[in-house]
């Protein structure tokens, strides 16, 4: 057998593993990580062309959070009070 010959019998044998449902999802998987791993390549080739030691993925430095304003002291509310036991007769 050549080399096509074996393509095409890999290509049956997982059609008939797999089913028809699962192939698209595995063929948009394999897309996936052939681009990511193409970005990977193409950054990896940028960082050395820069001269760059630090990996191409690191996040850059995150901006402090604008301060809140402080929250403003409120007076506790009095509640009426119940006479005392004594004063009614």
């Amino acid at each position: 057998m050549g080399g096509g010959e074996l393509a095409i019998v890999a290509v049956i044998a997982v059609a008939v593993l797999f089913g028809a449902k699962k192939l698209p999802e595995m063929a948009r998987s394999v897309g996936r990580a052939k681009g990511e791993f193409s970005k990977g390549l193409k950054e990896g080739h940028v960082d050395e062309e820069s001269g760059r030691s630090e990996p191409a993925s690191a996040a850059p430095p995150v901006a402090p959070a604008p301060e809140q304003p402080a929250p403003q002291a409120t007076q506790p509310s009095q509640a009426p009070q119940p006479p005392p036991n004594g004063s009614q007769g």
